[in-house]
């Protein structure tokens, strides 16, 4: 459970009761694709209930579990049968079918084929911290995420959220740590990270189970190189990889986190309170380590929309000091989505579990 994370800020004035929560996740419920429908997605139980309820409530922290599924139909297939339907008319007409009708014939095709293609399935957990104001998704694609917020922010009325916006920029930071082997407080380097070349050539140097405190690591960020990943262990209880989209992944709770806990404890609730419980207090130690958080803008979301209909794109991983705010863009169910003018960069979309 929450093995990469994207973090969001939820703005103070959202006040919600967990009940209104199942009440707008069940108008969304998830259904397995049709016979010729390409993707279906929706919320699921996070217990794994057949009709259990779509939130839960652990601790005080909510969870929710988003599901999507897909037909997989690989492009030669599709291609293959293209080309016969094309044949079949050229042999039936003489003559072959122009633009428009080719493309009407990949149609055809994919709606003979789809009914026969494979399905593949991912879900992403979803955590709604209310007291820390926090939305956390368990992912790593920042584009995947955004389909998920977009959502919630459709469905859950005056929801208005943020990307984590911190006063320096995690490759900035990163950066520093290296070169003057000075973690934050509270944190250690471990033995990966890469680096890569602001150039036109974007060389990329690795290290993966290497010491990083060696001169050779200072004379790439001395040469221009600047860090992407970098992975660090907090309090000795938590390890995970930093990007420099402020994105967290590959969480890894250390045996200190289980000191106490017998081997047979486990379950949903145990898991949940668990994974919450530590990174409750991770999320804002990191945050501050970059240096605290900076305006994000989403407090004053409301009367942004009022004075804009611009859209919107998410954070940005470049220096954040004093960075402008974007416009706000109101969703159908009142709510807003807003931060920085830079998109983040998408380190690894096909990481997520969908």
């Amino acid at each position: 459970m929450f093995k990469n994370m994207i973090v969001y800020r939820i703005a103070p004035q959202w006040q919600v009761e967990l009940t209104q929560i199942e009440e707008a996740l069940a108008k969304a419920p998830f259904m397995e694709c049709g016979a010729t429908q390409e993707k279906s997605l929706g919320w699921v139980p996070p217990r794994g209930d057949a009709h259990g309820p779509l939130a839960e409530s652990v601790g005080g922290q909510w969870i929710l579990r988003f599901m999507v599924e897909s037909k997989v139909l690989p492009g030669s297939v599709l291609a293959r049968k293209v080309k016969e339907k094309a044949e079949r008319i050229e042999q039936e007409t003489g003559r072959k079918p122009g633009k428009k009708e080719s493309k009407e014939l990949k149609d055809e095709a994919k709606l003979d084929l789809l009914p026969m293609a494979f399905t593949k399935q991912g879900s992403m957990w979803v955590w709604i911290d209310t007291a820390s104001r926090l939305l956390v998704l368990d992912t790593s694609s920042q584009g995947r995420a955004d389909e998920v917020v977009t959502l919630l922010v459709e469905s859950l009325p005056g929801l208005s959220v943020s990307l984590i916006n911190t006063q320096t920029s995690p490759q900035a930071a990163m950066s520093h740590w290296l070169k003057e082997q000075e973690p934050p407080v509270g944190f250690t380097v471990d033995r990966e990270c890469e680096l890569k070349s602001a150039n036109e050539e974007k060389a990329v140097v690795r290290y993966a189970r290497h010491p990083l405190d060696i001169e050779e690591v200072q004379a790439h960020i001395d040469a221009g190189k600047l860090p992407t990943k970098l992975a660090l262990t907090w309090d000795d209880r938590v390890s995970f990889m930093l990007t420099e989209g402020l994105q967290i992944k590959k969480v890894s709770f250390l045996d200190t986190v289980f000191e106490g806990t017998k081997a047979d404890d486990g379950g949903f609730d145990t898991d949940v309170a668990i994974a919450t419980g530590e990174l409750v207090k991770l999320i804002p130690d990191l945050i501050e380590a970059l240096g605290g958080e900076a305006e994000s803008g989403v407090a004053s979301a409301a009367d942004a929309v009022a004075a804009t209909a611009t859209a919107v794109v998410p954070n940005t991983a470049a220096p954040r000091v004093s960075a402008p705010t974007a416009p706000a863009r109101k969703s159908a169910g009142g709510g807003v989505v807003t931060g920085p003018r830079e998109a983040p960069v998408d380190t690894d979309p096909e990481a997520a579990p969908f």
